[in-house]
């Protein structure tokens, strides 16, 4: 795996400098702020399988916010307190619209399309704030990641927060749309806190391929009542991030990776492959979408590279 990995770090970056001149010229059609260049020079990737093998190769050791990473694991959490209760809350369709539309959810009554747009995830965080625990509302996911993490701290980006705190205005705003319909339950700014502090979670691509690993582990050794339900809640999981998980580019990630995926604006991407391994990469340098140029190129060459898709084997 270690010589897979080195293969699809240097050949994404020997692919960066065509890239970035594609990314420039969108910029420029757009009338948008031209990318940064260096973004296109930094290029991280890691694996960890279902036996406990952790690879990894290019700048996998640079911490990055999750981001909207962080609503993967507040799923899970939240189907796990919940049930299928919690689609009565949430749908799990793709939006057509921005991340942050309110107005799709004015259309839809206050029940967000997916858990991923962020009404969604913002409905998702009125639940865990419900939960009760020692935890406290503000750090279920910090201590869930810290968990699949064995025990490792994880640190906040002070400026990730600094930045939520004043200026997620437009959050707020769908959380009163959604409180406005009955489907908000707690103070908006005790919700935004919590949204808050999932957000800033930083991790490097080693931490974050880890931190996945829930969504891989099956081990038939051990199946019980516990192990089969988390295995049903990681098999939903995994289909709203196949349709979802890179916002209006899932349909064309799905078809370069064939991997269900999350994408973050902190330029990370956490991709699985059922029952085998947990992939992260990681690179700043974002296309339209809000996903990793980079980030997407890595993932696409390592599922050509091992034949992992969802979609079956290309080679027999």
């Amino acid at each position: 795996m270690k010589a897979i990995l080195s293969d699809v770090v240097a050949q994404v970056r020997t692919r960066a400098p065509a890239i970035y001149d594609e990314a420039v010229a969108e910029a420029k059609m757009k009338d948008e702020p031209t990318p940064r260049k260096a973004d296109f020079e930094k290029f991280g990737i890691a694996v960890f399988t279902r036996t406990g093998e952790l690879a990894f190769a290019g700048n996998a050791s640079i911490g990055f916010p999750i981001q909207s990473i962080s609503k993967v694991f507040a799923l899970e959490l939240a189907l796990e307190a919940l049930g299928e209760a919690l689609w009565k809350r949430v749908g799990r369709d793709p939006s057509g619209d921005p991340f942050n539309s309110i107005i799709d959810l004015e259309r839809a009554k206050g029940i967000p399309r997916n858990p991923f747009i962020n009404a969604g995830a913002l409905v998702v965080c009125d639940v865990l704030a419900g939960l009760g625990g020692s935890a406290g509302p503000n750090r279920h996911v910090i201590s869930f990641v810290e968990r699949m993490l064995d025990g490792e701290a994880v640190a906040l980006d002070k400026d990730v927060m600094a930045s939520d705190r004043t200026g997620g205005d437009l959050n707020r705003s769908l959380m009163f749309m959604a409180r406005h319909h009955g489907n908000l339950n707690h103070p908006v700014d005790k919700v935004m806190e919590a949204y808050i502090h999932q957000c800033a979670i930083t991790l490097d691509c080693r931490g974050l391929a880890k931190a996945g690993r829930f969504l891989i582990l099956d081990d038939p050794e051990k199946e019980n009542d516990v192990t089969l339900a988390a295995a049903r809640r990681a098999r939903r999981i995994l289909s709203v991030m196949m349709l979802c998980g890179q916002y209006d580019g899932s349909g064309d990630f799905a078809y370069r990776v064939g991997l269900p995926a999350k994408s973050g604006v902190g330029g990370g991407i956490l991709a699985v492959v059922p029952h085998c391994a947990s992939i992260a990469v990681w690179s700043p340098a974002l296309d339209s979408m809000g996903n990793s140029w980079l980030g997407t190129l890595g993932l696409e060459l390592v599922s050509s590279k091992t034949d992992w898709s969802v979609f079956g084997r290309a080679r027999r």
